[in-house]
């Protein structure tokens, strides 16, 4: 990356975009970020943190309640935490560290970084291969290692297919996530409506529930019991909201997510984060922990051994294991990429696929084993605590320094190579933080919040010792400068580029996004609803949930074919409005 004392003497034109703050044209309005979370948090992960939740013994009302609570304090975090500072920077972590740290700093985050996106990219490949597994009729992988040699061929072939789409066809990736995401949702819905006339019947000898209420005794009674799977009391309240809580920490507190924010053109759209939040990391975790729990009663095995193929087989039938492929693939893909990009930036001299190509042979390895994917909860909650100490320095920074009249800039003022505080801050904050989940003073889930206000402590006294109160008069001027010939550079490209979207109401794309939402996803929702509705007895379940398997299959392929074509149609259509070099941003 470009220091920024290059930067004074370099052309902003030639400058990499990801060193300059978003220009205020190409932000986006709030039904771009609605869309984006969803499809980011509905993913593999869901059918693993809902088996999760059922193996660690928690009750039906604390699910209900807690996670309701618990993702809507994350809710809270992204839009009074990550957005404002995402919005007044507009910058993505990764460029602000860059800008603000130094030297060091950046390269060890990134370090840390390229761990974390590694081990969540081999536990979504591990998920995908679950899914495969049975059709080859592989033994289910119950132990922390591979049991199967067959699996590791499975496995690693998944991941060197993952890899092979990091280096060369993300874009195509990103693209194919985005129109996943309502199928996403339907389907999640739908394979937890048709497992519970099944789940009730082994409870009470009947298929039909009449009211709510029955639904929350059934679930009580065969899935959220409050035993965990040692047979011990599982799990309260507090630790549910915690993990809901700390499932995002490093996107929110850890200010990962100013990479999406910083397009957002009011910080009220950190709010359009309840979209995955709500549902993603809550009713698709219910339905997962509900299909888990009836899949394990199915296959006389543990829930917390399931594999989410064995999961999504016996929801969803055939439709399962492409929703399984395609959430695990979905998800692994673009944190493969991110691990390339932060590898990359720890090696500076050494090629973005290239680097991708080494990381990815770790990748291929950690699929393998089974152990990953299944410790997802505690690996996420582990990743906020290391990254959130460096949101609490730019939270600092940004919040704080001001009101005690330092500047947020005074590591650049000072043109020193590193910031040594914000690195005296993180070292002490890991060990303040892991020292008290050592000494077990309380659920680990919620370690990043001390560690986090520590952290915001400790940087502030460091950094006005160091000299954040100083005055810097010839540097201010010269980033002044800096600042004046950005909004310059950034007011030419307002003019050239287009930033109007362009809807296409051309009959033929009214009747292909018919077919796709018709077809697609309101076909498969009614036949679920008629399973879980319209079964009497056990010979009436059966036979709706075989239509549902047959149709739902077809109603999936339809589904893939007639969104794709929109989604081309649509970018054909923006590239013939706005000439090469001209943009306009989805909404």
């Amino acid at each position: 990356m470009t220091h920024l004392a290059d930067a004074y003497q370099k052309p902003v034109s030639e400058m990499d975009d990801e060193q300059l703050p978003v220009p205020e044209h190409r932000t986006h309005g709030a039904r771009h970020f609605l869309g984006l979370y969803g499809s980011e948090h509905v993913a593999a992960t869901e059918f693993v943190i809902g088996a999760a939740f059922v193996a660690m013994g928690a009750t039906i009302h604390d699910i209900l309640i807690g996670l309701l609570i618990g993702n809507t304090l994350a809710v809270l975090s992204f839009w009074i935490i990550t957005a404002p500072i995402a919005i007044k920077t507009r910058r993505s972590l990764y460029s602000y560290l860059d800008h603000h740290m130094g030297d060091l700093l950046p390269r060890l985050y990134n370090g840390a970084n390229v761990l974390i996106f590694v081990a969540i990219s081999a536990a979504m490949i591990t998920v995908s291969a679950t899914a495969v597994r049975v059709l080859f009729d592989i033994p289910p992988q119950i132990y922390p290692w591979p049991s199967s040699m067959a699996f590791v061929l499975i496995a690693g072939s998944a991941s060197i297919i993952a890899v092979v789409v990091a280096y060369y066809g993300f874009n195509v990736v990103a693209e194919f996530a985005t129109i996943c995401t309502p199928w996403l949702m339907v389907m999640f819905t739908a394979g937890g409506m048709v497992l519970i006339p099944a789940l009730n019947e082994t409870l009470t000898g009947y298929t039909t529930l009449s009211s709510f209420g029955d639904f929350v005794n059934l679930a009580g009674a065969t899935v959220f019991t409050g035993i965990n799977s040692q047979g011990e009391p599982g799990i309260g309240l507090i630790e549910v909201i915690g993990f809901a809580w700390a499932a995002n920490t490093f996107a929110h507190f850890g200010l990962v997510d100013m990479a999406l924010l910083r397009y957002a053109r009011k910080s009220v759209y950190g709010l359009c984060t309840a979209t995955g939040m709500m549902f993603g990391h809550y009713i698709a975790w219910i339905s997962a922990a509900l299909m888990g729990a009836a899949t394990a009663s199915i296959m006389k095995l543990s829930v917390a051994v399931v594999s989410p193929g064995d999961v999504a087989f016996y929801a969803l039938g055939a439709t399962g294991f492409v929703i399984v492929v395609i959430a695990g693939w979905t998800t692994a893909n673009p944190n493969l990429y991110r691990a390339g990009l932060a590898a990359q930036a720890v090696f500076p001299k050494i090629p973005r696929q290239k680097v991708t190509l080494m990381v990815g042979a770790v990748v291929v390895v950690g699929s393998c084993f089974p152990f990953i994917y299944r410790s997802i909860l505690p690996i996420l909650a582990y990743a906020g605590l290391v990254l959130v100490p460096i949101g609490g320095v730019v939270f600092a920074e940004q919040h704080i320094f001001q009101r005690m009249g330092l500047k947020p800039n005074w590591h650049r003022l000072t043109g020193a190579k590193d910031n040594r505080p914000a690195l005296i801050t993180w070292l002490v904050a890991l060990i303040f933080g892991f020292g008290l989940n050592f000494m077990n003073i309380m659920p680990f889930v919620y370690l990043f919040l001390p560690t986090w206000a520590l952290s915001i402590v400790v940087y502030t006294i460091l950094a006005k010792r160091a000299g954040a109160g100083g005055d810097y008069p010839e540097a201010e001027k010269r980033e002044a400068e800096f600042e004046r010939r950005v909004a310059q550079y950034h007011a030419s490209l307002a003019q050239t580029e287009s930033h109007e979207h362009v809807s296409d109401t051309s009959l033929l794309t009214k009747i292909i996004r018919a077919v796709w939402i018709v077809v697609g996803l309101l076909v498969p929702a009614v036949l679920a609803w008629r399973v879980l509705f319209n079964s009497p007895d056990l010979y009436a379940y059966y036979v709706n949930r075989e239509v549902f398997y047959d149709v739902t299959i077809w109603c999936t392929l339809i589904y893939f074919i007639f969104a794709w074509w929109d989604l081309q149609r649509s970018k054909s259509l923006q590239r013939q409005s706005h000439p090469a070099g001209e943009t306009a941003p989805a909404e």
